[in-house]
């Protein structure tokens, strides 16, 4: 399998890919305003925001849709930030093409679905565009390497996986997604070339276990993280629980012990 590392289309000198924002975009201000926080921490590279939000049951915020990505083109315009969003449809991607957005990223339910994910792949096919992939929502390996061949075939070779934890078969856990670092580890193994990026939100479900989740990836050799914040998480549409403020992120970030050294002053 053909993989580019990320300082060849992102990052520089082999530092730890950092990428914040809030879980969804909720309002043009709430964006800007968190973007022009985040856009002040040293490090962070990429600005995430979901645009469209698969949620469990209907009547839950579902996403802004197409409009956020003009937002996220002011984000680009103003604060000099990449973007990146989630794509579970062809239609979502090349809608997210359309506006300039820099990095699509495959969710954990849009993963378990190979038909989902070849669209995505023709939509993209013969594209520069950088795709991340988060593993399925359980247990299944083989799944997440097939998604991650999929997006390959379709000439895509700046590819990152993403590690958000899986569901758990039953309860007891302290996390959201237990993080299963195992699987993460054969990914690396039977993929030595793929970046992995490490998702403690999602892992954590809650602000008390992100720096121990995220410092675990680092120690792991992870190639970045994925963290969610938000301007006013009490507030957050999605997710309220694991978000940061953009002063807690940077204040979590400057705790890290890095591979190599980023500043967080």
């Amino acid at each position: 399998m053909n993989i580019a590392p990320l300082n060849t289309w992102i990052t520089k000198n082999n530092e730890p890919l950092l990428i914040a924002g809030p879980c969804g975009a909720e309002t043009r201000e709430q964006v800007l305003e968190t973007a022009k926080q985040i856009s002040e921490i040293p490090g962070i590279q990429l600005f995430r925001s979901g645009i469209w939000k698969p949620r469990t049951r209907p009547n839950s915020f579902e996403g802004v849709g197409e409009q956020g990505l003009s937002w996220l083109k002011e984000v680009k315009e103003k604060y000099n930030l990449k973007t990146t969003v989630e794509v579970a449809n062809a239609h979502h991607a090349e809608l997210a093409l359309k506006h300039g957005v820099d990095v699509l990223w495959i969710g954990a339910r849009t993963t378990v679905n190979p038909f989902s994910v070849q669209e995505i792949a023709d939509a993209i096919k013969g594209v520069d565009i950088p795709v991340m992939i988060k593993n399925p929502i359980h247990v299944d390996l083989q799944l997440w390497i097939g998604a991650i061949e999929r997006i390959n075939n379709g000439g895509i070779n700046k590819i990152a996986a993403v590690h958000r934890g899986f569901h758990p078969a039953s309860g007891g856990s302290k996390y959201r997604n237990k993080p299963m670092w195992e699987i993460a580890i054969e990914l690396k193994t039977l993929l030595p070339d793929l970046p992995i990026i490490c998702d403690p939100s999602h892992i954590s479900g809650k602000l008390d276990l992100i720096q121990q989740v995220a410092q675990k990836a680092l120690n792991l050799g992870m190639n970045g993280l994925m963290i969610e914040s938000h301007i006013n998480p009490e507030k957050a549409l999605s997710d309220a629980e694991q978000q940061l403020t953009p002063a807690d992120l940077k204040d979590l970030l400057s705790k890290l012990t890095f591979p190599k050294t980023i500043s967080t002053d």
